[in-house]
């Protein structure tokens, strides 16, 4: 399984700002891209970014999360 968060991460300049989503021609779905908030946390508990925004479809499952660099 890709680790979604660490990729968008690492493409990101410092201080810049990116939402992370699934892209389906690689092969993520909505339920798989659950375990990409937990890697944001990490990231985030680690001082790498800071978690802006979570959006939520209505059942609950995540599909987009707004992340920002910061070292």
């Amino acid at each position: 399984m890709r680790d979604i968060a660490k990729e968008v991460y690492e493409k990101m300049k410092v201080g810049a700002a990116a939402w992370i989503r699934p892209v389906a021609a690689k092969g993520d779905t909505l339920e798989s891209f659950q375990s990409a908030h937990d890697s944001a946390k990490v990231l985030a508990e680690d001082g790498l970014i800071q978690i802006v925004k979570i959006q939520r479809q209505d059942d609950g499952l995540i599909d987009a999360i707004r992340i920002q660099r910061l070292s």
